[in-house]
């Protein structure tokens, strides 16, 4: 063995608990200081702490519901932004427009997607009143809002 590379060794070095159990061991260090032993940790002294899995699981059950709220408001939300009975007056598409598409009897979301899809741009074009300008905005706003409405000439 080489000189002068190797810790000092205390074969009777003191170990103290935290429960106040002391004991003699061999180490590198005098003293050591512990915070659980033999003498009193759960598995040894066969006082196992019940751990509180009740609070666990009710506290994981309300993020589970919360997140189920959230998600039916959601889709709810979504459904009420795409809903056929949609007044075209929450559009905002503008004074001259809504009054063009009601002197029609166009009056809901529904009605103005049903138009386009069967009878294209023409159709709404063809309403005295509206022109280009409010197909574009009114495009934009159903796409916006998440409706599904075919591709035409704006």
């Amino acid at each position: 063995m080489k000189e002068g590379i190797h810790p000092t060794w205390y074969p009777e070095a003191r170990v103290t608990c935290a429960c106040g159990n002391t004991w003699t061991t061999g180490s590198t260090v005098p003293t050591i200081t512990t915070d659980v032993c033999s003498a009193c940790h759960p598995f040894y002294t066969g006082e196992q702490r019940i751990v509180d899995t009740e609070g666990q699981v009710d506290r994981f059950m309300k993020r589970l519901q919360a997140r189920q709220d959230r998600i039916l408001a959601e889709r709810a939300a979504a459904e009420a932004r795409t809903s056929p009975t949609l007044p075209i007056s929450e559009l905002d598409l503008g004074a001259r427009s809504e009054r063009a598409l009601a002197e029609s009897g166009l009056t809901t979301a529904g009605q103005l997607v049903d138009l386009l899809n069967e009878g294209g741009d023409e159709a709404l074009l063809a309403i005295k009143g509206f022109g280009h300008k409010g197909l574009i905005d009114l495009k934009r706003k159903l796409r916006q809002r998440g409706y599904s409405i075919p591709a035409g000439e704006s």
